[in-house]
């Protein structure tokens, strides 16, 4: 699962995250929401939420988990080329679609101060994602984490500012 692992005892499943805390909590009262109901409330995560809904993947989200997910914005999916979403949200591209979003979940719930030391993680979809540490910034591949820790009932949300997609892709 990991490069430079932790123990499996330690963290089950780890997948990096921000090591600083949220800077967006306010945008996430949840108050016990699931994963993907925490994520609607948040405003800025129709994209994700309809490619959920076209990928059969909302009520595996909102079961017990726990999950963590990499969260893309809207302004995430807006930034890939034109069509591309649009693409993806067609019946015939589920399997591409799906793919791509379980590429953003690990299994657990990993909170951020649980990953110092690990450079990669595997995701749902069986592939890996790299971490990097810059500074004050964490990188999941080439996204960057700008809040990390977003509870939810059946897990956790660090939410990226691009869409991570698989090498296969």
């Amino acid at each position: 699962m990991f490069s430079k692992r932790p123990s499996l005892k330690q963290i089950t499943l780890a997948i990096a995250v921000a090591i600083t805390p949220m800077t967006a909590a306010p945008a996430f009262a949840n108050g016990g929401a699931d994963i993907v109901d925490t994520a609607v409330s948040a405003g800025s995560f129709s994209t994700l939420a309809a490619a959920l809904g076209a990928a059969g993947l909302v009520e595996t989200l909102k079961g017990d988990g726990p999950f963590t997910v990499f969260a893309p914005t809207d302004d995430a999916f807006a930034a890939l080329p034109d069509g591309t979403v649009e693409m993806l949200l067609q019946p015939e591209n589920k399997d591409k679609l799906t793919a791509i979003l379980t590429y953003h979940v690990v299994p657990g719930a990993v909170m951020a101060k649980d990953v110092m030391g690990i450079d990669a993680a595997t995701t749902v979809n069986g592939a890996d994602v790299t971490v990097k540490v810059d500074g004050d910034a964490v990188m999941i591949n080439g996204a960057k984490v700008v809040a990390a820790d977003v509870a939810a009932s059946n897990g956790v949300i660090h939410v990226i500012d691009a869409v991570l997609l698989p090498d296969a892709m």
